[in-house]
This record gives structure tokens, C-alpha cells and sequence, in this order.
């Protein structure tokens, strides 16, 4: 049996995401989805907060459920909800994570007959916010499998609408408890991790240290100009969480009155020094702070007292010899300098902080991974370059390790090509059957 097309009415959908409450939203909209499609079960899986895993949130059983219940080994309770963690094994749910299309699996139920497994991507502007998994009655067509991507694409804004006025998703994310630090950090980073655009993708990645170092990654897109930024504040705990809040809503701060980069740079000198947190006044945060003209490639970068990024280009890697000057809050006297280089398309730029090169003090590791890197979307780069920090830490992090990866395309006039929410030419390789790129 073939599950055939059926119109799904967009009216209705998004009037069961409005009807519902924040936190029950996504499974109605699931639900529509399976009511149109005669499917057995649907479930919303989020990404985990740690990048290494999914977890099973909303769960719609309708007619006929005989394939078990998925979310019974894992689970985590607090009041009425549930949450099951499905950590990446290499098997259908990563490769649709990675590879950024429909999977569609046949697998038997209990009674013997075979149901489908359809895994869709919920994806927005490249950020992999989770899946869409059903199970139908009957093997789907091509053209159901495009409609159930499309409809994730639209789940994903619904997750998007809804997790500001609910803790469900971040809680459901969350594998490990948070320290107060790590719950300033995590609210200093931008909503998405990856951001795809004709002229660039750009991914960050931040994996804390047990004892928070006050890390921070930044960007944000104007029309013709993307800003960015990587910083690193002294200290750990909570003192380095507030440090880090101050530099870099300093940095938002001028760069939303329109301030140049240099301004920038000095106003967030200057509101260090003038904020002591402690007695002795002796905060400070190294950083790098760009601004990318998306019009004509052209970056203009300051660097105050960090480490130089990594630039990729034809298969060279090397890293850019900046102007360096000192970390922010360090001198009242300090001047800025930035310095321009032009990108060409192809071109990979990366962002690091030193927990990156924990216990690997020359790089060897990160700056082969970064050479070897071609096939990975910056989204799968920045967390295999947290899993390789980690790993050489024996798993027991000093310090935080943050990464920034951005790709230049060099298209900023043309329109982006996308598929629900995703540019398919620009997704990672598959994973081979022992884990690694085919």
C-alpha cells in the first residue's frame, strides 16, 4: 500500500498552532499533519542542548499505535511532561540531521505488518532545531515525502513562535542540570546557532567548562553587512558570566546606535573599566570583533588580545596576521585598530577561543581538522571541533572551548537556494557505516 497526496490546509495548521497553549502548539500541529496523512504515531524530536543527540518532546498517538512505545528507555519526568534522549548512534535520525534530508525507513510492527518510518528535518535558515518523525500505514510517495519536509520547515517556525513564551523546549534540551554561570552564558548566545544566507553560512559552537570561563559568540545580519563576534572573558564562574554579559551587551549596545567598528571596540574598553565587578577592578575579556561587507567580501576585523582565526582557502590553511592590540578592560588608555582583508568565495574562516587548544598547545589537532573539513556544513564543523576538545581533555574541560565558522559564498544579490529550510549543496556528506564521511 502507498500513502498517497493530501492536501494538508495551511489554514488549519496554523490555527491549531494559535488555538493551542505555547507548550502544546508543536504536537497539534504534528497531529494535523498525521490526521491528513493517516499516520500511526508523529513525535517532535529537539535537538539536545549538547548537539550529540535528540530528544523525543511531543508524542500524538492516534488509531491503530501498535509499533511500542520509543520513549520508555531515557526518560525524563518533571511534573506532567516527559522527555526520552536518543544520543546519535550514526543510524537514520543523525544522517537526517546531517545530510539535512527526508529519510524515509520501512520497518515491521508488532503485528507483523511493515509500517514507515519518515524522519523530516525541522529546519530553519540552517538552524537543525529537531525532526519530524511519523510512522504511516503505507510506503509514501515522493510527493507526501516533499509535503512532510515542507510541513516540518513550517514546524519549525511554530518552535520558533512558541519557545519564547514557555520553558518546555529549553527544559526538554537540557541533558544536565545548569550552574547560575552557565545559565548567564547560555542567555548571552543568539537564539540560533547557524544562520545560512546566500553570501555566507556561519555556525558557533560553545562547550563549557565544568566551571563556566565566561565564553560568548555573536553575530547578527543587517542588510548589506553581517557583524560578528568572539569573546573570551577572564576568570570562571560567575563573576567570569557577568564579565562576559558586560562586554558583550557593550558590543550590542553600540553596534545597535550604529557605532563604527573601532567605536565599538572602545565603548566596550571603556564600560569594563568604568563596571568593576569585583574589588580589585581587574576584569577584562580578550576578543575578536568583526564586520563583513556582504556587498563586496571585504572583513574588517579587531582583535583585542586573542587568539588570530583560522582561513581556510583552496585547500591552505593559515591563520590572519592582525592588528593586536589589548583584551577589553585591560587599559584606560587602549586604542583599537582593525584590519581589512578581502574574501574570496570558498573561503573558510574560523573563530577560536584557547579552550580549543586545551591540552594540544601548538593546534596540531584543530588545524588538521580544519584543513580536512571540506565536506562538513560549518554546523557539523564547530561540534566535531567541540567533540576533539573534549575528547583531549580526557572529557574534564579547563577552560570553555568556542568556535565561530563562517563559509563565504560571495552571492549577497542572488537568491538563496533552499529546500524547506535548508540549502541541500551545502549539507554534510552522509555517514558511512563506521561513523565517518562516505
Amino acid at each position: 500500500m502507498t500513502t498517497s497526496r493530501i492536501p494538508l490546509d495551511v489554514r488549519r495548521v496554523l490555527a491549531a498552532a494559535e488555538s493551542a497553549s505555547p507548550v502544546d502548539a508543536v504536537p497539534e500541529v504534528a497531529r494535523e499533519l498525521a490526521l491528513a496523512l493517516g499516520a500511526v504515531r508523529v513525535s517532535f524530536l529537539i535537538s539536545d542542548a549538547s548537539g550529540r543527540g535528540l530528544v523525543r518532546l511531543a508524542h500524538t498517538p492516534l488509531v491503530g499505535d501498535d509499533v511500542g512505545d520509543p520513549r520508555a528507555a531515557g526518560r525524563r519526568h518533571e511534573d506532567e511532561e516527559a522527555a526520552a534522549e536518543l544520543p546519535y548512534d550514526g543510524g537514520p535520525a543523525e544522517q537526517a540531521m546531517r545530510t539535512q534530508t527526508v529519510q524515509v525507513l520501512a520497518e515491521p510492527a508488532a503485528s507483523g505488518a511493515a509500517r514507515w518510518r519518515v524522519l523530516a528535518p525541522v529546519t530553519e535558515r540552517g538552524e537543525a532545531i529537531g525532526l519530524l518523525e511519523l510512522y504511516l500505514p503505507g510506503e509514501p510517495s515522493s510527493e507526501v515525502v516533499s509535503e512532510i519536509g515542507q510541513v516540518a520547515h513550517v514546524l519549525a517556525f511554530v518552535v520558533i513562535a512558541n519557545r519564547g513564551h514557555t520553558d518546555l523546549y529549553e527544559w526538554g534540551q537540557r541533558s544536565q542540570a545548569y550552574s547560575l554561570s552557565a545559565e548567564i552564558q547560555q542567555r548571552l548566545l543568539p537564539p540560533s546557532r547557524t544562520c545560512e544566507a546566500a553570501a555566507f553560512t556561519l555556525a558557533g559552537w560553545l562547550e563549557p567548562a565544568a566551571t563556566i570561563g565566561g565564553d560568548t559568540y555573536d553575530y547578527s545580519l543587517a542588510r548589506d553587512l553581517l557583524h560578528l563576534s568572539l569573546t573570551d572573558a577572564m576568570g570562571h564562574g560567575v563573576q567570569a558570566s557577568l564579565t562576559a554579559s558586560m562586554c558583550l551587551g557593550s558590543l550590542r549596545g553600540a553596534r545597535r546606535r550604529g557605532l563604527s567598528l573601532l567605536e565599538q571596540a572602545k565603548a566596550t574598553n571603556d564600560a569594563i573599566l568604568q563596571h568593576p565587578i569585583s574589588p580589585s577592578g581587574s576584569e577584562f575579556a580578550s576578543g575578536l570583533v568583526g564586520r563583513l561587507d556582504l556587498r563586496t567580501g571585504s572583513l574588517e576585523i579587531v582583535n583585542a588580545g586573542h587568539i588570530p582565526p583560522y582561513l581556510l582557502r583552496d585547500g591552505r590553511l593559515t591563520t590572519l596576521d592582525l592588528a593586536v592590540d589589548p583584551p577589553f578592560g585591560m587599559f584606560a588608555e587602549s586604542t583599537y585598530r582593525a584590519t581589512q582583508l578581502s574574501l574570496t568565495p570558498g573561503d573558510r574562516l574560523v573563530f577560536v577561543t584557547d579552550g580549543m587548544l586545551e591540552r594540544n598547545p601548538a593546534g596540531a589537532l584543530l588545524a588538521e581538522t580544519i584543513r580536512d573539513s571540506d565536506a562538513l556544513h560549518p554546523r557539523e564543523l564547530v561540534r566535531h571541533l567541540a567533540d576533539n576538545a573534549l575528547e583531549a581533555a580526557g572529557h574534564a574541560l579547563l577552560d570553555d572551548a568556542t568556535v565561530l565558522c563562517l563559509d563565504w559564498h560571495g552571492m549577497h544579490e542572488e537568491a538563496r537556494d533552499s529546500v524547506a529550510g535548508a540549502e541541500p549543496a551545502r549539507a554534510s556528506a552522509p555517514l558511512g557505516t563506521n561513523g565517518t564521511s562516505d
